[in-house]
């Protein structure tokens, strides 16, 4: 049997999350609380390949242009996460409009996921395809920003990203 595009073994979806839902970024509780679902921290990587990360709009978002070949390889974490949270995480993300949820290829850098069969568990340097929440329906002046390869909400850029909760 083949496997399906971005599918553990348990027929669990992966996904590889850039921005506001990593460890200690202001979404990052939809990924644990639970009533949407499920998803399993599994462990660390980056992109492949270059994209273009970029912070825009009033609200400050982090953005992964689908632009494979331009901007830096992108740090994040992977996530094995059950139909129901893929489903939350397709309308968190504005998903086909604001962001498209296509596979990209990731390395893995770290691996904590507990497997029950070793041979089950990726190796480090591995590569392995996960769903990454990027976009093609991009403002054309974004591919000017400035582009980052690990995105933090307090970090240096002094662009802290605005909860959709206080939003005007």
């Amino acid at each position: 049997m083949m496997p399906i595009c971005c599918q553990d073994p348990g027929r669990m979806a992966r996904v590889f999350v850039y921005g506001t839902l990593k460890k200690g970024q202001p979404n990052y509780q939809h990924m644990i609380n639970g009533t949407h679902g499920i998803a399993k921290f599994q462990g660390r990587g980056h992109t492949v390949e270059k994209y273009p990360l970029v912070i825009t709009g009033k609200s400050n978002i982090p953005f992964l242009l689908n632009i494979p070949g331009t901007g830096h390889r992108v740090t994040g974490e992977i996530y094995s996460v059950d139909d129901q949270m893929l489903q939350f995480l397709d309308e968190f993300e504005g998903c086909p409009d604001m962001y498209q949820r296509t596979p990209v290829r990731i390395e893995v850098v770290e691996w904590e996921g507990k497997s029950s069969a070793p041979e089950e568990r990726p190796a480090v340097n591995s590569i392995m395809e996960c769903f990454v929440y990027s976009t093609t329906t991009y403002q054309p002046e974004w591919i000017n920003l400035p582009y980052y390869d690990n995105y933090d909400s307090l970090g240096n850029h002094g662009l802290h990203y605005v909860l959709r909760e206080i939003r005007d």
